[in-house]
This record gives structure tokens, sequence and C-alpha cells, in this order.
């Protein structure tokens, strides 16, 4: 008995042990990396951000920082490791081993007398007779009476002083470390045991695995359903506008299943006459352009509307349930449009190619999206080829503020940044009519908002020029800097509910030709992970050239230099094309500021093959090439652009721009600053 309650008491050990292994660890991991973790402020600072509550630190806004799954469930464990020693202690002194003088109160090798003598001091306090209470009568017949006849009786003495047991010699025993009631497997305790077995051990792990497996069906590795990557693919066109990525976007598969209510016709309603300008309907046929928008699919309908009412900051009018539903499209969108954008670079021609027309018209849109900008506040007007979309990012701006600084010359957003800030103090108390604290306010966000600037090179490792079918490097450095010297930081972005980082996508492109060459991602927060990616690629660069430890040592530590100074390093290998020169132009567009991009042109000329051999050339068919169901889809008049783009340009534009390329031994190299990003998503190696 006493054995099996001793065996039975170790299971709370034997788990404990098993929790406190990976559990105390990874705590310490954990506070460790809390303790070194940096608490700058990257979030804009001024009132209107801090009115809207995003960024305010709330206790229930720490709370729910704080309470994470992981940081729920380590706590969780905690409380029961904290349960299981609270337990251990108590039942560690309940649960009593034989030992017959201690039981008695005598020492060992105490007299016959002696143990008679305790015995009957027990017995006047324990004994049946004595003391009516029921676990008295137990201990005194389990405890008192064995020790009393194991010390009386000669040989069981002199077993137990010799052997430590009154039954002589013991051999080897051996215990597990399970609770009582699986110890006793007999009728209903085996039934609730195997159910137990099945349910854990069978069931549980089954169930695991249909759940996983029916949401990975459904989704991709970025959480987005794999019906919503197929209507991208299917609908991205290669003139795609900025307007006509509205209409691909809101058909996600993910805002085709928010229920369309009978409840929300009046509230849709009322906010179509709100938005109706923005709808891109003919003015010359309007009843039957209403008629035909109210026909489409009423999910399409209702997401276009509070997409647009997003834009158009009208939001305030939507009924509760379409507020919940428009919150849940915006927490849905950066993801979204992040794929929205892969499917407009995806590979589409023979050469690996995508196509630069739609990418920049799903990064305007983002860039309205995160600032509530209206698409048709971007159209060039008046001395602005960018309109006053821009200015509408910055706090108190309105259409009627813009046009008062604008009689100052002042009719582009970077007109605006470059003036000194007691000048620009001067133009917003004086001409736009703001007060102090609304010009300190705009003079934050000023501060806030990035400048680009990017050093590229392409060159054929360790040869003298580029030539036709060579593999050409190109290695671009991407420099962020920020008024108030942050690197990685949020953009300023009140209508936008929640927080959304900076993303930069570096695209090297062919705008005569619609074709993406390059494309790439780029991250400014994440320093750790751009110093290793940049060591790492220097590293091979530089031993592929030949050089020295060194020398490979003095640029590994000359890169980390750069990108400790806000810099990220971005390389990527192409295929040099059939002879000729071509003219290239370099985009780094951000998805969360409007008129913060850097945009130079690249002058790349490719020698005619005069090197023996085809050192470099790829195979035909290890050429990226269209996935398969999807057809190249000519262009068609449904989605030429209604609004000048900002990077709109026609060939003599490009040729007027070739001087900004320098060509060397037929490397090209440009550095590039006229315009500003900000942050972004990885410095990676192609």
């Amino acid at each position: 008995m006493a054995a099996s309650e001793e065996n039975s008491a170790l299971f709370p050990i034997f788990i404990l042990t098993l929790m406190a292994l990976p559990l105390v660890p990874y705590t310490i991991v954990q506070l460790c990396h809390a303790a070194t973790r940096k608490a700058t402020n990257i979030n804009c600072q001024c009132s209107v951000c801090f009115h809207s509550g995003k960024y305010r630190k709330s206790i229930f806004k720490r709370i729910s920082k704080f309470s994470t799954y992981s940081n729920l469930t380590l706590v969780l464990l905690w409380i029961v490791m904290a349960v299981l020693v609270y337990y251990i202690k108590h039942i560690s002194t309940e649960i009593q081993i034989f030992e017959p003088f201690g039981i008695l109160g005598v020492e060992t090798g105490a007299s016959d007398s002696e143990i008679k003598k305790a015995y009957r001091r027990l017995s006047i306090l324990y004994h049946p007779d004595k003391n009516p209470d029921p676990e008295a009568h137990k201990y005194f017949v389990d405890y008192i009476s064995k020790a009393y006849q194991a010390l009386t009786d000669p040989v069981s003495r002199e077993n137990f002083e010799k052997y430590g047991h009154p039954d002589g010699r013991q051999g080897l025993q051996m215990g597990i470390a399970l609770p009582q009631f699986l110890l006793n497997i007999d009728g209903a305790s085996g039934g609730i045991l195997l159910i137990g077995i099945v349910g854990v051990c069978i069931i549980l792990p089954l169930t695991i695995a249909v759940i996983y497996l029916s949401r990975s069906s459904k989704y991709t590795g970025n959480f987005v359903m794999h019906q919503t990557i197929y209507a991208y693919y299917h609908f991205m066109k290669p003139s795609l506008a900025p307007s006509k990525a509205v209409d691909v976007f809101i058909r996600a598969a993910e805002y085709m299943e928010i229920p369309v209510r009978r409840t929300d016709e009046e509230s849709l309603q009322k906010l179509f006459v709100l938005v109706r300008s923005e709808l891109n309907l003919d003015p010359r046929n309007i009843r039957q352009e209403q008629a035909k928008f109210w026909k489409q699919h009423p999910a399409l309908v209702k997401n276009e509307l509070l997409i647009q009412a997003h834009l158009t900051r009208e939001t305030s009018s939507l009924s509760p349930s379409l507020q919940r539903d428009f919150r849940q499209m915006l927490a849905l969108a950066p993801r979204l449009l992040e794929e929205l954008m892969k499917m407009a670079i995806i590979p589409r021609t023979q050469q690996g190619h995508g196509w630069l027309r739609p990418a920049i018209g799903v990064v305007e849109l983002s860039q309205s999206i995160i600032q509530a900008v209206p698409l048709s506040a971007r159209k060039a007007t008046g001395g602005s080829s960018e309109g006053y979309g821009p200015f509408l990012q910055l706090p108190y701006f309105t259409e009627s503020v813009v046009k008062k600084i604008s009689r100052k010359k002042v009719r582009m957003l970077q007109d605006l940044r470059d003036m000194k800030p007691e000048e620009r103090a001067e133009l917003l108390t004086q001409v736009a009519g703001f007060s102090a604290d609304e010009s300190r306010d705009v003079e934050i966000v000023i501060e806030m908002m990035p400048y680009i600037s990017i050093d590229i090179t392409c060159e054929t490792e360790g040869e003298e020029g580029i030539q036709e079918g060579d593999i050409v490097t190109m290695w671009a450095w991407i420099t962020l800097h920020r008024g108030n010297g942050l690197t990685g930081a949020l953009p300023h972005a009140p209508y936008f509910p929640l927080e959304k980082e900076e993303n930069f996508w570096l695209l090297i492109a062919d705008s005569s030709s619609n074709d993406v060459w390059i494309s790439q991602k780029v991250n400014f927060v994440d320093e750790a992970t751009a110093i290793i990616a940049a060591t790492k690629a220097i590293q091979e660069l530089k031993e592929g050239s030949g050089d020295s430890a060194r020398e490979i040592n003095a640029a590994v530590k000359e890169a980390i230099d750069r990108v400790k100074a806000g810099s990220r390093l971005v390389m990527s290998k192409f295929q040099a094309p059939a002879e000729g020169n071509y003219n290239l132009t370099s985009y780094c567009l951000c998805d969360s500021w409007i008129g913060c991009d850097a945009k130079s042109s690249i002058k790349l000329k490719v020698l005619k093959r005069s090197r023996a051999g085809t050192r470099g050339m790829v195979a035909a068919d290890e050429l990226p090439a269209l996935e398969d169901g999807g057809d190249e889809v000519e262009e068609e008049d449904e989605y030429d652009d209604d609004y000048e783009s900002e990077y709109s340009e026609d060939d003599e534009d490009v040729k007027g721009k070739e001087a900004n390329g320098a060509v060397v031994n037929g490397s090209a190299y440009v550095r590039g600053d006229d315009g500003s990003s900000s942050d972004g998503s990885g410095s990676e190696e192609n």
C-alpha cells in the first residue's frame, strides 16, 4: 500500500520535471530578449496620431500587446508548474514511509521495555477504545501495531536493523510514476483508460491533421487564400491603372466571404451617394452606369463602396455592422496588396519579366489606402504633376489649403519638404492659417517622411564589360534618411486603424516595353537580418572574384557599417539580353507614403559575344515561364489609365534621362537620390 502511494506520488514530480526542462530555458531567453529590446518610439508623435488612439499606451493596449498566444501559453504553463509544486509539497507531508522506530517515537536500538512503554503511550492516544476517530483507528492498525510487532519479534527486529526491513533482505524494487487510478485498472477504470488512450493518441492527432490539411489546402504560406491568388493572376492586365487596380483588389476571396446583409442596404445606398464621384462612372450616361454598378455581385458592390469610403474619409456614416466589416477589410489589406504586387511582377514573358505598369498601380493604390487619399486627388492639376493628393497625408491639409500655398509657388510636396523649418512654419501660419501647434504637427510628420538614395551597379563578375548571354550581377545599396534620425519607423497614417510597417519595392524595369527585369522587397526594420544577408552576399561576391581573406573581411566590415547607418544591400542576377543599348529605370517605391519614392535611369550596354564558350548561359528551359493555365492577356480598353500616373513617361523622357546613367566598360552604374521612401521588408539575395 505504501509503495503504491509512493509510486503514485512520483507522477506529479515526473510531470513537473518534463515541463521544467524546456520551459525554464525558454523563459530565460524571452526575458533576456525583452530586456534588450529597444524602447525607441518608431511611430508618429503628432497629436493627430495620438488622438486616433492607435499608438496610445493605455493599460488595455499594453495588456493586449502582451496577450499573445505564446505569452499566454507561457504564463499558463508556469501556473500549472506552481500548482504542481504546491501539490507535491502537500502530499509529501501526508505520505509516511514505514519506519518502526520513528512511528513509535523511540531511538534506533531502543530496548524492549522502551518500545513497550512507547507502544502503551500511543495506544492511549490512538487505540479504538480510547479514540473513536476513524482516522486514529486506521493509523493505529496500519502503523503503530505493525511497528510494535516488527520490533518486538526478535527475527523481525534483527532483519530491520540489518537490512532496513522487517522481512529481511529485499530485492530490487521498481516503481512507475503514474496516478493511483491507472495502477488499479479494472472495470470502469480500464474503460476510461482505453478511451483516453484512443482519444489522445489517435483521435486528437487525426483531428489536428484534418484541420491543418483543410487549412493548408485553402491558404498559402502567407495566409492568403489560393482562390485569391488565382483571381488576382487572372484579372491582372499589363496596363492596369491604379483606379482599375481597385477592381482587382476587391475580388479577393477573403473579401467575397464577408457577409452581405439586408440591413446594410440602406447604409450602402447613402454611401453610394457620398463616393459616387470616385467610382469612374460615365457622367454622359449616368443612369445606365449606376444600374450597371448595382447589378454586380453584391459582395463586389459592398467591397468597393467600403474601400472608397475609406479613401474619401467618409467612414463616419457607416453602420456598426459595416464598421466591423470595414475594419476587417483594412486588416487584410496589407497582406492582399502584397500578393497583388507579386501577381504584377510574376514572370509573364519568356525572358522572365513581369509587368511594370500594374506594379506601379498596385503600389499607388497601397499608398492611397494607407493614407486614406482618393485616387482622383492624385491627378495632375495646375502646376503639379502629382496633384494635391500627397499633401492630404499631412495633418490638417485640405484641398483649399493646398490652393492657398500654391500661390506661393509651393505646388508639390517636395517643394514643401525642401523649405527650411522656419520658412515652412511661416508659410503654414501666415498663408495656410494654421496655429502654432498645428504647424508643429506638420513639422513632425515631415520629419517622419523618408528620403531614399540608391547606388546601383550592374557588371559581369571577373570580366570586362557585359556581353550577350552573360550572367549579370546587380547589386544596389539603398539608403534611407529621415529628418528625425530614425531608420525603421511606422508611417503617419491616422485614418488606417491598425499598425502598418513601411514596405519598399525595388524595381529595375524597361518602361518602354513595360517589363520588370528585377524586383525585390526591402526591409529597414530588422537590422540583424539585413546584416546577415549583406555579409553572406559580400562574402560570396568577393570569394567568386578571388579576393584574399583580408580584402573579404574589410568588405564585410564596410557592409556591416553601411547597414547600421541605414543602408540595405539588394543583390540579384539576370541573363544579359541581345546586343544593344538598354534604357532602364530603377524605382524604389514605398507602399505607405505618397511622393516619397526614388527613381533614376540606368543605361545598360550589352556587347556582342566575343569570348569563347557560353559562360553563364542559361538554357531555355531554365528561364522563368508563365504559370500553367495563365495565358498572356492582351491589353483591353477597359483598363486604360483614367489618370496619368506620376511614373508615366514616353520615349522622349527616357532618352532625355539617359545622361543620368554612366556606362564604363559595359558596366552600368547609377546613383539616384531624387525622392524618398520608407521602411520595407528585406535585404535579401535573389
